[in-house]
């Protein structure tokens, strides 16, 4: 519930809506929140309605003012996806093998959720542990967590309200140290950004070895495969997490 991950959350709640029109849709999706606003950028070969759109801000992000925009997808760009999936972007990807710190602040992330389902941040160093979790007093955090850092400045209340959110801003968090060029959330499978960089972050947890991978736009192969299968590896692993707005919630982990 950070502002950035809202923003992400939205993002991939409007790629849901492309693919529910369409089976392989193509669209990009930028948003910015904050303040009692949320501005939307949607460019799509799919058909959306506003409607959803706004429920779906409205939703994740409660009743604020809306301006959105959509376009079409550049004419060129279409075309180079217009008969068989192909490399949509230029790139270099790297998956790393997640550590045992990197889970452990994942579970930790999902256990305080459960019940301050607001802005957090948290910081794993050895034993040393750092929550900064809003709408929660510390003594009630101390509680759970006794030998944690809680709220080192004190009581505090995140959101919009008090921060603005854009896209693509928490890579850092939802990808671990795979982290790379390009935005994993507001796009569709045909981008390197998701494809490449869920098939190489599966391929990377897989063999516990690092995985460096590189492509440019317009290629038909990556890693010793066709790049319709990559797309269909990372399809599997976003329909398994419930969609792209789930992705965008926690990231790949």
């Amino acid at each position: 519930m950070h502002p950035d991950k809202q923003a992400d959350r939205i993002a991939g709640a409007i790629v849901d809506l492309a693919y529910q029109e369409e089976k392989n849709p193509k669209i990009a999706v930028e948003v910015l929140i904050g303040h009692g606003k949320c501005h939307v950028i949607i460019e799509t070969s799919a058909v959306l309605n506003c409607n959803d759109i706004k429920n779906a801000i409205n939703r994740i992000a409660g009743e604020i003012k809306k301006d959105i925009v959509i376009v079409p997808q550049d004419k060129e760009l279409a075309h180079n996806q217009a008969r068989q999936f192909r490399c949509g972007d230029n790139g270099i990807f790297k998956g790393i093998p997640l550590t045992d710190e990197q889970k452990e602040l994942s579970r930790i992330a999902r256990e305080l959720y459960k019940i301050y389902p607001f802005d957090g941040k948290y910081i794993l160093n050895g034993e040393k542990l750092i929550i900064c979790q809003s709408h929660a007093k510390t003594n009630d955090l101390k509680k759970f967590y006794p030998t944690a850092q809680i709220n080192p400045l004190g009581d505090w209340t995140g959101g919009t309200e008090v921060d603005t959110g854009a896209t693509n801003r928490k890579l850092g968090s939802d990808m671990a140290d795979s982290i790379t060029g390009g935005g994993l959330h507001g796009k569709d499978l045909s981008k390197a950004d998701v494809a490449v960089n869920i098939y190489a972050f599966l391929k990377a947890q897989k063999t516990r070895e690092t995985v460096e991978l590189s492509c440019a736009i317009g290629d038909l192969e990556i890693d010793g495969k066709p790049y319709s299968e990559i797309v269909e590896i990372a399809r599997d692993y976003v329909n398994q997490l419930g969609g792209f707005e789930k992705l965008a919630e926690w990231g790949l982990f």
